[in-house]
């Protein structure tokens, strides 16, 4: 059987004519026509004022954090239950990551929790320089809530945004809500330009110092000038040509992402003690990866894990929900405010194949598959 992948690239119609523009006009550095088109495709997408296109997510993350201000010594916290690339650029700024546990109705960050962990900081005699907030897997973070948290201490948000685009809260756009947002395009993600990613932010000076440190920090001058430090972070033209293509079909990706979604919840609907992450109430999920919960009461130990390796046999690739930043070696040292939720999630969750490419009949093998095993 061929590999059934959990998210895999889906290429439209006009990729490759956009690409071969960009060789065809010799524009294969990076800049150029097509990273303008993307950033403008972008940025009306979102609703913000202006995007720009990097060499991928973590770049626009760390040139966020550093040009808001977070230096050495400082505090930055940040949701636990997501990708070590949602941290690791706290660490380049010299910064000290405080991981903050997630909710359980959207899996993202705690709005309680992060104004305990604020409020304790602070005590300490703390410098808190930012917030990130990531929507995980596709579901909105709880953003009046932590908005409301913000505002209220005065520390910026982040808003890690690589896994939502085409997700919206209350009908705004995931990304649109903090001093920043962060986007990915690596080849896993709901669209993609091989490897890229971007900064949105409605802060027209914050832009502007995005495009100019991300491209080496070039002074105007006839020759090579540089008062500040720079980064080799710009997209280049040629990917750009495979973004302005995919863009074009980001909304029948979703579409098919969000079917797969329903066919996974419907096909194991008779299965008791499965349940799926829903929507709560104003919140649109790109569904960019659909992910299964086991309870425990139903299940025996090892029910996950003798799953995943099952289906692997088959080439059916399945992996548990991320393991939360609070349990990884390199964070080892960090400090944590834990209420529990994303310990049981990734003790307990499966994200399962979910790319806009994979058929009907495909998923309805994978659901037949899991059933299987399960003595269904």
């Amino acid at each position: 059987m061929s590999r059934i992948w959990l998210s895999s690239p889906h290429m439209g119609e006009n990729e490759k004519k956009y690409v071969e523009e960009a060789f065809s006009t010799n524009w294969v550095a990076p800049l150029g026509p097509n990273v303008d088109f993307f950033e403008k495709q972008l940025s009306a997408y979102t609703g913000v004022n202006a995007a720009v296109s990097l060499n991928s997510g973590t770049a626009a993350l760390h040139l966020a954090l550093s040009l808001l201000g977070v230096n050495q010594g400082d505090v930055v916290l940040c949701q636990s239950f997501t990708f070590a690339a949602s941290a690791f650029p706290i660490i380049y700024c010299g910064a000290e990551p405080v991981f903050i546990d997630s909710e359980a109705d959207t899996w993202n960050i705690d709005p309680q929790l992060l104004e305990q962990a604020i409020e304790d900081q602070l005590q300490k005699g703390k410098k808190i320089a930012a917030i990130v907030v990531v929507h995980l897997y596709g579901m909105p973070a709880k953003m009046n809530e932590l908005n409301a948290v913000s505002e209220k201490f005065g520390i910026p948000i982040i808003e890690d945004a690589a896994e939502a685009l085409g997700s919206r809260y209350n009908n705004k756009a995931c990304g649109s809500f903090g001093k920043a947002g962060i986007l990915s395009f690596n080849g896993n993600k709901i669209i993609t330009t091989s490897g890229g990613g971007a900064l949105l932010s409605n802060d027209e000076i914050l832009i502007a110092k995005t495009r100019h440190v991300s491209a080496q920090a070039k002074d105007p001058a006839p020759y090579y000038l540089h008062t500040q430090v720079g980064y080799n972070y710009r997209l280049s033209n040629i990917c750009a040509g495979i973004g302005r293509g995919q863009m074009e079909v980001l909304p029948e990706r979703i579409e098919k992402r969000r079917a797969i979604f329903e066919q996974y919840k419907a096909g194991l609907a008779s299965v008791e003690g499965i349940s799926f992450l829903e929507e709560p109430n104003g919140l649109f999920s790109n569904r960019w990866l659909t992910t299964i919960i086991f309870d425990e009461n139903y299940f025996k130990l090892g029910t996950i894990e003798t799953l995943r390796q099952y289906l692997e046999t088959l080439n059916i690739e399945t992996r548990p929900l991320w393991k939360p930043l609070h349990q990884q070696p390199v964070f080892a040292n960090c400090q944590t405010y834990n209420n529990g939720v994303s310990d049981r999630l990734f003790a307990t969750g499966l994200c399962l194949p979910s790319g806009s490419n994979l058929s009907e009949s495909i998923i309805e093998n994978v659901i037949v598959e899991i059933k299987k095993h399960l003595g269904l």
